[in-house]
C-alpha cells in the first residue's frame, strides 16, 4: 500500500510523470490510483489519499503539494496506514501569480525522503522508486499518526448535521424519481452529485462514516462552509 507523492511547481510535468508511473507500476499486478488535485482544496485531497491506501494498491498524488507542511500531513497518513511512500520532485515550471511559495524538498527532512528529482526530460529512476515503495519497511507509527480526540465539538456538531442532509437529500431525491445520469442538487452546496446507479440507506450510511472519520483526524474550521461539497465529491468519487 506504498505512497507516491509528486511535487513541483506549475508546468513542471507532473501529470505526465504520474502517468508514466502508473503505467511503470501497473506492471507489478498492483491497482493503481492517481488522485489529483480538485475542488475541495487540501483537506479534500488528504481525505482521498487516506481513502485510497490499502493493503495492495498504490497510490499517486499528482499535485503541486508546494508546503512542507501539507508534504508532512501525507507523510502522517502513511505513517498511520503502516505503508512506505517516497516523493518525486519533478524540477522545472514557472511559479504562477495566485499560487503560495513553493517549498522545495528536503532530503534532511524525514517526510521528503526517499526523494527522486527528475529534469526535463530525463527518464524515471523506476528501480529506485520500486525498491522504495516494495522492499523498504514502513516507517513505526507513533503518537502523532494516531487520531487524535477533535479539538472543537462545533465542529464535530456541524460535520454531523451537514452530511445526514446530503444524505437526506440524495434518498429524497431518488424517492422523487431521480434515475441514474441525473444531477441532485443539495442545498448550501455549489457541487452536485451526479446518480451512476441507485444508492441505498445502508451503503449511504456507511459512506457518510468513512467520510465523517477521515475529516475527524484533522479538524480544520476553515473547511466548516465546504463541508457538503467535500462530502458530495467524496460520494462521487466512492460510487463510481
Amino acid at each position: 500500500m506504498p505512497l507516491v507523492v509528486l511535487c513541483g511547481l506549475p508546468g513542471s510535468g507532473k501529470s505526465r510523470r504520474a502517468e508514466e508511473l502508473r503505467g511503470a507500476l501497473s506492471a507489478e499486478e498492483r491497482p493503481v490510483h492517481v488522485v489529483a488535485e480538485a475542488a475541495g482544496g487540501r483537506a479534500a485531497l488528504r481525505a482521498e489519499v487516506e481513502r485510497r491506501l490499502s493493503r495492495r494498491d498504490v497510490v499517486i498524488v499528482d499535485a503541486g503539494n508546494e508546503l512542507k507542511s501539507f508534504r508532512y500531513e501525507l507523510y502522517c497518513a502513511t505513517k498511520h496506514a503502516g505503508t512506505p511512500h517516497c516523493l518525486l520532485h519533478c524540477s522545472g515550471g514557472a511559479p504562477h501569480p495566485s499560487a503560495g511559495p513553493f517549498e522545495t524538498p528536503d532530503s534532511r527532512n524525514r517526510w521528503d525522503r526517499p526523494l527522486f528529482t527528475v529534469h526535463g526530460q530525463e527518464p524515471l529512476p523506476l528501480a529506485e522508486i520500486r525498491a522504495a515503495l516494495f522492499e523498504s519497511r514502513p516507517p513505526p507509527p507513533n503518537q502523532s499518526t494516531r487520531s487524535q480526540p477533535l479539538q472543537s465539538a462545533g465542529f464535530l456538531h456541524q460535520l454531523d448535521r451537514v452530511t445526514q442532509e446530503v444524505l437526506a437529500a440524495v434518498l429524497a431525491a431518488q424517492r422523487s424519481g431521480a434515475q441514474p445520469g441525473e444531477l441532485i442538487q443539495v442545498a448550501g452546496a455549489s457541487e452536485g452529485l451526479v446518480l451512476s446507479r441507485p444508492l441505498g440507506m445502508a451503503e449511504l450510511s456507511r459512506l457518510r462514516r468513512q467520510f465523517i472519520s477521515y475529516t475527524k483526524m484533522h479538524p480544520s474550521e476553515e473547511n466548516l462552509p465546504q463541508l457538503a461539497n467535500m462530502f458530495l465529491q467524496y460520494l462521487s468519487r466512492s460510487i463510481q
